[in-house]
């Protein structure tokens, strides 16, 4: 194969491969290194039905009771902790399991 025939392949793979990175690397950027941003789904689901001010609370995946009020974000309701947690840390959850 000469050179003037390898190259529209080359080009053609470094396309394909920028594709897939471009992608992977969204997904990377959503998951942050398994740390998730901004709160759970069930700070949402904790307020529904509730208006702004109004107490409410949920429980985490691993158990711990997170209670908090439900304050306006956007257009939804969500539950801002009462202890909100750590940067990287821990914390937004009553003593009630742990």
């Amino acid at each position: 194969m000469t050179i003037s025939k390898s190259i529209p392949i080359v080009i053609i793979l470094l396309v394909i491969f920028m594709a897939i990175g471009a992608t992977g690397n969204s997904a990377f950027a959503q998951d942050r290194g398994g740390r998730r941003q901004g709160p759970p789904p069930e700070a949402y689901t904790a307020c529904e039905g509730k208006s702004a001010g109004d107490k409410a609370e949920f429980e985490s995946p691993r158990g711990d009771t997170v209670t908090g009020t439900c304050e306006q974000q956007g257009d939804r309701l969500v539950l801002h902790p009462d202890n909100p947690p750590e940067r990287g840390g821990r914390g937004g959850r009553s003593t009630s399991n742990g």
